[in-house]
């Protein structure tokens, strides 16, 4: 099964995160295909605007069990082999660059939330430009619960949307909050009914206006976030999860985690 779907209409990219029986959650095949599916993207000419949104009962629930069973046992999973290159960045992880690569694309990205998006799903969801949400899907920061801090940008991403110690607050008591705070708080855009169509309806508007002053908006609005401070922020997370996963600390974390039953992070 396709990890990823990807559907482009009349400009429109309609991509999805397609591994429902797992509520989308983060494997290594999966940040694969974000990635290809992004950089393909990127090339095409065509494309005006892209939705991000996932399949099944889920946005994304963040990273697969089984990496924090390795992590717990002292096994090798990394899904952050470096990238080799990057076009908005250079030296990111794997995981930091599903992220950020749809931040840093020419056009605009609106992420499509329902039922969860903890973790890994959350920081995926901060790299699309706009975030539509039900009022009932649940955010969270989850991290902590086993033993890591938020590594795929999100440690500098959420706290420039809704200030540092918000994000600080979340990140520290992995507090879940549903969309309407979520909104509330300036961590999504905006509620919707349906996220996946309104997204598609917004992104076929986009789509029909001028592409060079839709690419000067993302691009001029994206000067406001200082790029040199980006890049140290994530450098800085990337040389902390490679001396923190697998560490006594968050093994133990995880496994105390594990023996709860209690959900993806």
């Amino acid at each position: 099964m396709e990890r990823v779907l990807c559907r482009i209409q009349d400009g429109v990219a309609d991509v999805r995160l397609n591994r429902t029986d797992k509520l989308n959650a983060l494997d290594d095949a999966l940040f694969a295909d974000l990635i290809e599916t992004g950089e393909r993207l990127r090339e095409d000419p065509e494309i005006r605007a892209v939705v991000l949104s996932g399949e099944g009962r889920a946005f994304c629930v963040g990273l697969d069990f089984s990496a924090f069973s390795a992590q717990a046992e002292g096994r090798s999973w990394r899904p952050d082999a470096v990238a080799a290159t990057d076009a908005s960045a250079t030296g990111l992880g794997r995981g930091q660059r599903a992220v950020w690569l749809w931040r840093s694309l020419g056009v605009p990205v609106i992420a499509a939330v329902h039922g969860y998006a903890l973790g890994g799903g959350l920081q995926l969801a901060l790299g699309a430009d706009l975030r539509l949400t039900t009022p009932d899907a649940q955010w969270g920061v989850l991290e902590l619960d086993w033993g890591l801090a938020p590594d795929m940008c999100g440690s500098q991403i959420l706290p420039r949307l809704i200030g540092p110690d918000r994000a600080m607050e979340l990140a520290l008591t992995s507090r879940k909050v549903d969309g309407s705070e979520a909104v509330r708080m300036g961590m999504a855009t905006r509620l919707a009914t349906d996220p996946r169509e309104e997204a598609l309806a917004m992104a076929r508007a986009i789509a029909g206006r001028n592409p060079k002053a839709v690419a000067a908006i993302k691009q001029l609005v994206n000067t406001t976030w200082d790029a040199e401070a980006l890049r140290t922020g994530f450098r800085a997370e990337r040389v902390f999860m490679e001396e923190n996963v697998g560490s006594p600390e968050q093994r133990a974390a995880a496994r105390s985690r594990l023996g709860t039953g209690r959900t993806r992070g």
